[in-house]
């Protein structure tokens, strides 16, 4: 009998566990201090799917002198190696290259009062977050913060010792020196103000905006008032006798500050240890839309509600994807990458549709249903983060192509890198062509195709003030971009293999609109990187305007962070097999397949692989292009996966860009990558899961979900035995878009990977 009982509580012992695991969803997996260093460029901030505010621990300022905001180039409020945090901000930029935002901040303190955010910071210890939360305790004052969102609002609860307690707005504070900004007391729970952002990698300096905030906090201030150009105690102490009082005595008083080194204060006085939540809501259009933002998406929610919503919200958008088998990291790293690639572009409209316009100094209003996106970092994105849009988010990627479009009738371009309706025209090529191109052909026609037709050519077409496509003129004439062009420009090598990319896009998009004319034109412009192939070296060497090689020329110089003659963020070796669109052309010019292998091979061989930017990402997968090669190109992307992405702060490759690094994480962990805008099929390699679900949107695709199974696994290293897809035997590693979204099961045989003998 008492055999009896201890096997009956070892089976209910294991079935509590299998029901624990069972439990566990997507949201749970996440992890957002990966991508925190190793220049990441993520935060760890509570943020709802594309929200437009993220409540974020700032840690950067402290660090540098204050009067230096920009020596650092931090372009993340957070890096988790630093340790001394002076508040929370509220707009931020996540996986970006260049500061921007970073701003108002809040910041709770206990004691004498002090306005300098480069001396009231503290360590803190006992950091957590989640999708949708994040909580610290500040060391120096014993306060244990907590931070959540909705799309338009974050809400932080700060829990204060006895004694007195302050909670801080601060404007001076943020990742640029971009100045100005106001503050208005407007009760004794209550202010409202703007702060001017902007000037993105420096650019524009004349596009400088404001985002505007009403902040609230649910305790009455004992004291309260304003602070401008604090530069010490006593400074502040001489305004506070000059601002100063209790509205809760002066409800008429109004405290009005402007500049840039300002603030405002909430001061109390507890006898006990007690709670403040602060609530802060945002709008790019008017205060006044910033506090109806603040009271539809907060209203008299409590501080759970808030955290229970937005983990259900993840929850919901996570679980598009389901995986089993696999290990705990596994999970952990691929949902984290599927979070990250939720963050932008991001919502700019208020609830009320309200955005402003690119351009034009207007206002404009999304219909009901709609929503205005911004932050399109396109020379990234376009590679493959639109791609896994179109794939599980189908809705969110023609809301996309929609806002483009608006961009288009508003700016009379479609955008290259925009950022909270200014265009910063950072990066190079014609990247818009390729997401919208890409979208239609995967069967995502709900947009205005005559208009986006329109908009691409403008942008192939235009040779005078074209500030797409620099270079153009030369382009069109000579078919490349010659390094002593005419036109001062970053990369010709980059740049024209970039029109290349948009110019193969725009002639498949022309084709499937009936122009064949225009198809032949553009399909035959999209072999301009012919020009730069070098058969002695068999990589792309810049080309002067009278056709001779750019000499002297070195392949190997040249890097993400270092410059070279001709090229991007890279050298020859990181571009040479940049034609995604015409891999049977690169073949041939290469000297036949043996040829190409060979030349592949060395790219990894001599270490000029760079998983970190984009030009070379989809290496690894051209393999697949060669019969019998394929087991290349699934070890390679195992070993890269391995090697470059980890449950870790340090855990992505380099700068996430805007969710691409994460993109391509995603898709390679389900075991499919696709290569190629405006190709729309997927090579598929040995994914990191046992099974892969896929749960298709209705609305858009007649499949209900797609299945991702892999048979026959061992412990060993294993490559592709076979595949069959519903059932079917299959011959090669590709699968159409239509034919995927259909639905069904791609089962996958596996084999123990053999070295083969050289």
């Amino acid at each position: 009998m008492l055999k009896l009982k201890a096997l009956c509580s070892v089976v209910l012992i294991g079935f509590c566990m299998g029901a624990f695991a069972q439990s566990k969803k997507p949201a749970d997996y996440v992890n957002p201090f990966i991508g925190t260093t190793n220049y990441g460029a993520t935060n760890p901030g509570a943020v709802m799917p594309r929200g437009m505010v993220s409540v974020t621990p700032f840690n950067v300022a402290g660090q540098v002198n204050k009067h230096e905001k920009d020596r650092e180039w931090n372009s993340t409020p957070y890096w988790n190696d630093n340790t001394f945090l002076t508040g929370f901000t509220h707009v931020n930029l996540s996986g970006v290259g260049c500061p921007d935002l970073g701003t108002i901040l809040t910041m709770p303190t206990t004691g004498k009062l002090n306005p300098d955010g480069y001396t009231y910071g503290s360590a803190y210890t006992d950091e957590k977050a989640s999708a949708g939360y994040y909580t610290n305790r500040l060391t120096k004052y014993g306060i244990k913060t907590e931070l959540t969102a909705t799309k338009r609002a974050g809400v932080s609860r700060f829990h204060f010792p006895k004694g007195q307690a302050n909670v801080l707005l601060n404007l001076g504070l943020g990742l640029t020196n971009v100045q100005g900004g106001a503050v208005r007391v407007l009760s004794h729970t209550e202010v409202e103000g703007y702060k001017m952002v902007g000037r993105f990698c420096y650019n524009s300096p004349d596009d400088t905006y404001p985002v505007y905030f009403v902040m609230r906090v649910s305790r009455p201030a004992d004291e309260l008032g304003t602070w401008k150009e604090a530069e010490s105690i006593k400074t502040y102490e001489k305004k506070f006798q000059h601002y100063g009082g209790d509205l809760r005595v002066k409800r008429n008083n109004r405290q009005y500050v402007s500049g840039d080194s300002i603030g405002a204060f909430f001061t109390y006085h507890f006898d006990a240890p007690q709670e403040v939540v602060v609530e802060v809501g945002v709008s790019y259009v008017s205060i006044e839309n910033a506090r109806e933002n603040l009271e539809t998406e907060v209203g008299k929610k409590s501080f759970e509600q808030l955290v229970a919503e937005a983990k259900n919200t993840w929850n919901e958008t996570l679980s598009k994807i389901e995986v089993e088998g696999g290990s705990e990291e596994d999970k952990t790293i691929f949902y984290t990458a599927l979070y990250h690639a939720q963050l932008h572009p991001n919502t700019l409209n208020d609830c009320n549709g309200q955005y402003p316009e690119v351009g034009t100094g207007n206002i404009g209003r999304v219909e009901k249903g709609e929503t205005r996106y911004t932050v399109f970092s396109l020379w990234d994105t376009y590679r493959n983060m639109h791609q896994l849009m179109a794939l599980v988010y189908p809705d969110q990627q023609l809301k996309m192509v929609h806002s483009m479009l608006d961009m288009y009738k508003e700016n009379g371009w479609l955008p290259k890198w925009e950022l909270n309706s200014t265009e910063t025209f950072t990066m190079v090529g014609d990247p818009a062509t390729a997401v919208i191109a890409d979208t239609y052909l995967k069967g995502l026609t709900q947009f205005d195709t005559k208009l986006a037709y329109e908009a691409m050519c403008k942008s192939a077409e235009t040779v005078e003030n074209n500030p797409i496509r620099l270079g153009n003129k030369e382009y069109l004439e000579k078919g490349y971009i010659p390094v002593d062009s005419e036109d001062k420009l970053w990369g010709n090598v980059s740049t024209t293999m970039e029109y290349n990319i948009a110019d193969f896009a725009l002639a498949k998009y022309a084709k499937a609109l009936g122009k064949k004319e225009d198809y032949k034109k553009y399909f035959k412009r999209s072999k301009g990187y012919r020009h730069f192939f070098d058969k002695k070296m068999k990589l792309m060497h810049p080309k002067m305007a009278d056709g001779s090689w750019y000499e002297p020329f070195n392949p190997l110089a040249g890097s993400n962070f270092s410059k070279n003659v001709g090229f991007v963020e890279g050298n020859s070796w990181q571009y040479s097999f940049m034609v995604p669109h015409d891999v049977k052309g690169l073949i041939q010019l290469m000297g036949g397949k043996r040829s190409f292998v060979r030349q592949l091979e060395e790219v990894f061989a001599r270490d000029q692989f760079d998983m970190a930017n984009e030009p070379d990402m989809n290496y690894a997968f051209l393999f697949n292009h060669v019969r019998g090669q394929e087991w290349k190109a699934q070890r390679k992307v195992q070993e890269l996966i391995r090697t470059y992405y980890k449950n870790a702060p340090d855990g992505l490759p380099g700068n996430d860009d805007t969710g691409t690094m994460s993109a391509w994480l995603v898709f390679s962990m389900m075991g499919i990558y696709p290569e190629a805008p405006a190709i729309p099929e997927y090579s598929f390699v040995v994914p990191a899961f046992d099974r892969v679900v896929i749960h298709l949107d209705p609305k858009y695709y007649s499949g209900k979900s797609i299945e991702i199974v892999k048979k026959g696994k061992t412990e060993k290293a294993q490559v592709i035995r076979s595949s069959k897809w519903n059932g079917s035997t299959r011959r090669g590693v590709f699968i159409s878009h239509d034919e995927l979204t259909k639905g069904g099961t791609l089962q996958l045989q596996l084999k123990d990977f053999v070295s083969p003998t050289l």
